[in-house]
């Protein structure tokens, strides 16, 4: 079993459920982390002994130095820094906590809490998983490696309406620049997004933010492998 794809639900305490990496799973990702660097280490090391056999070959002062390191220290270096990656990886990634009032997802220690009275439909879309609002928008949306049924029986065991898919995925069109459709408010947001997603993928801060600041005009956007699409939903006045 892929632990990158299982989840764990916890029992519930006190009316709360935690979903999340098992701890069995999240020992193996720092076990791997750790693995891959010291090997990653030792290879260094043996391209190292290898270019200083090469006086034409580049990078010949830094390859002394490395080639000089007593034996055990560039695995422990690539340890060091697998246990860096599997912190990482740990810090990414999606936990969920749900009571009968509230949802709150939290991913690289920031928590986002949304009221059960806010959260129309909660529902999978690909690896993301999404709560829309009553009014069609998109309340949050988060790459989210769980277990499908898990979510789904998380959800409804604390009176959350779930959807398999999502129920507006016919409503989304890809987005070319200058589409006429949008205001052009939208399309100079969804440009800067582009080039944030081109550079540094779906996940990066700046496409995070410019997706909030389309929603906060009407636009609900998804991506798929760097493209774009969006559809329009109607705002509620706020409260």
């Amino acid at each position: 079993m892929d632990v990158g794809k299982s989840a764990e639900r916890e029992p519930r305490v006190n009316g709360l459920t935690a979903l999340g990496r098992p701890v069995w799973g999240t020992v193996c990702v720092y076990v791997v982390c750790v693995l891959a660097g010291a090997g990653a280490g030792r290879l260094v090391g043996l391209l190292a002994d290898w270019l200083i056999t090469l006086p034409w070959a580049p990078l010949q002062g830094p390859a002394r130095l490395l080639a000089s390191a007593p034996g055990p220290v560039l695995p422990a270096a690539g340890s060091v820094a697998g246990l860096a990656v599997g912190f990482v990886v740990q810090h990414e990634e999606l936990t969920v906590r749900l009571t009968d009032e509230c949802v709150v997802l939290t991913r690289k220690g920031r928590d986002r809490t949304f009221r059960h009275d806010a959260i129309a439909t909660v529902c999978r879309d690909g690896k993301q998983l999404v709560l829309l609002g009553h009014d069609g928008g998109e309340l949050a949306r988060e790459e989210c490696d769980m277990d499908g049924d898990r979510l789904a029986d998380a959800f409804a065991e604390h009176g959350y309406a779930w959807a398999a898919a999502d129920p507006h995925e016919a409503e989304f069109r890809r987005w070319v620049p200058g589409t006429p459709e949008l205001p052009d408010a939208a399309n100079a947001l969804l440009k800067a997004r582009q080039e944030a997603l081109e550079e540094k993928g779906p996940s990066d801060d700046d496409a995070r933010e410019l997706r909030a600041e389309l929603a906060l005009l009407g636009v609900v956007v998804r991506d798929e492998k760097r493209r774009q699409y969006w559809r329009t939903h109607r705002r509620s006045d706020p409260a």
